[in-house]
């Protein structure tokens, strides 16, 4: 009996694994690529989102920024955005740390044990503009230092996203309207 319960359950997680092999993404293109380097100490602090390709992770909201802090060895990560059904704001905090010298590709941690990648792909000189990804393309963010970027530097960062094969139709601009 007790063999027969092992037996089950061993083929039961055999084909669970190979269900999750099996269901991997396959990329059409390459991997996205990143930004050749990133100043950690420039990139902390807030970024206000300007688009993204919805997730349901923020479904429903509005005025989302994120506020990176350097700690000693991680950077302290803070999401907030107002939900208008639940009329308030919600903010989760998670970490991340980079995982190559480049400090362009970060793992971002909300809820242990999961993770998720967190790709810079492209931040201005200035540090004043980012897109932010994933290898397999699922997510995209367009971040800025402020609410409201010019027309002109929205379209050039579409460009690059679309060179990187990122279905930018699918993007969305966050509204905010909550300050």
């Amino acid at each position: 009996m007790i063999r027969n319960l092992i037996v089950t359950f061993a083929i039961l997680i055999i084909g669970v694994m190979a269900y999750w092999i099996l269901k991997k993404p396959k990329f059409i293109y390459p991997l996205p690529k990143t930004a050749s380097r990133v100043d950690l100490k420039k990139y902390v602090g807030t970024w206000y989102e300007i688009a993204l390709i919805p997730n349901r992770f923020e479904k429903g909201c509005s005025c989302t920024k994120a506020t990176y802090t350097l700690m000693n060895d991680y950077i302290k990560v803070e999401n907030s955005c107002y939900k208008k059904a639940k009329h308030k704001y919600e903010v989760v905090t998670g970490k991340a740390w980079a995982v190559d010298a480049s400090n362009s590709k970060l793992k971002v941690q909300f809820f242990w044990p999961f993770t998720g990648d967190y790709w810079i792909l492209y931040v201005d000189q200035d540090y004043k503009y980012a897109l932010v990804g994933v290898p397999s393309r699922k997510y995209l963010w367009i971040l800025a230092r402020k609410i409201n970027i010019s027309e002109k530097e929205y379209i050039n960062l579409i460009s690059i996203a679309k060179q990187q094969g990122f279905e930018t139709k699918r993007l969305v601009k966050t509204l905010h309207n909550c300050y």
